[in-house]
């Protein structure tokens, strides 16, 4: 399932939602030259986040493949700015796109209940909840970890709290086929959810694939647990009174 938009009007412009998709971009273009070698590798490698070297699992001079005849060479003290810039970075086109679609979607509104500057805390805040329960799911790990998708993640536990019967409009792909369908953002929040502690159950195994599905959980969990403290009644009440407008008007 893939969501196209949803039926929830903003009150104005998400100024924290543009600004944080700007600066994806942003690194995408300038640091990680739109995904061409050796930029890419380079940037996965110096400014993702290893959880290996982070927690001292791994010892100092390991190798890691990247591909391409690129690799990552673990050594020294670990970077711990790296939790932070990982989240500005990502490994390929699908990669950036498919995340920055989601925080569109979903973005927007979760700034609507709390203002730019403490969506822009909530969002960090969520991200490096995701790459700390990723790094103790997979504490030996030396694969680094790049993408907005667990700060994303947090926002849309946060929407699934805030706005829960809101109508999201799905895109579903059946094999060659594809359909659209409305479904309320509880559903399609809560199946997206259930299919990433699915996906990571592998990895508490030693097994699964590059996809850091415990990121996606533990943002999730820490958006839903931090909206409560973030959220501005004010604010929440004013979305709701303006969507109560917009309705009246379009029933008129």
């Amino acid at each position: 399932m893939f969501p196209l938009r949803d039926d929830n009007p903003t009150l104005g412009t998400s100024v924290a939602t543009f600004a944080i998709i700007g600066m994806n971009i942003a690194a995408w273009i300038f640091v990680q030259g739109l995904g061409s070698e050796p930029a890419l590798s380079q940037s996965i490698c110096e400014l993702g986040a290893i959880p290996g070297d982070l927690l001292g699992t791994l010892p100092h001079g390991t190798v890691v493949p990247m591909g391409q005849g690129m690799s990552c060479v673990i050594g020294g003290d670990p970077n711990w700015l790296t939790p932070l810039t990982s989240m500005f970075l990502h490994g390929g086109w699908f990669h950036i796109i498919g995340n920055l679609w989601f925080l569109s979607v979903f973005g927007d509104n979760v700034e609507d209940s709390m203002g730019p500057l403490r969506f822009a805390l909530f969002y960090v805040l969520c991200g490096l909840a995701a790459v700390a329960v990723q790094m103790f799911a997979s504490p030996g790990s030396p694969v680094p970890m790049v993408g907005a998708s667990g700060a994303i993640s947090g926002v849309m536990g946060a929407y699934a709290l805030l706005y829960p019967r809101v109508s999201v409009h799905m895109l579903i792909f059946l094999g060659f086929f594809f359909t659209r369908l409305i479904v309320p953002a509880w559903f399609m929040l809560g199946y997206w959810f259930l299919l990433q502690i699915l996906g990571g159950i592998p990895a508490l195994e030693g097994a699964g694939g590059g996809v850091a599905f415990w990121a996606h959980v533990g943002g999730f969990a820490a958006g839903a647990l931090l909206i409560p403290i973030f959220r501005d009644p004010q604010r929440i009440a004013a979305h709701r009174a303006h969507v109560a407008m917009l309705w009246a008007r379009e029933r008129r």
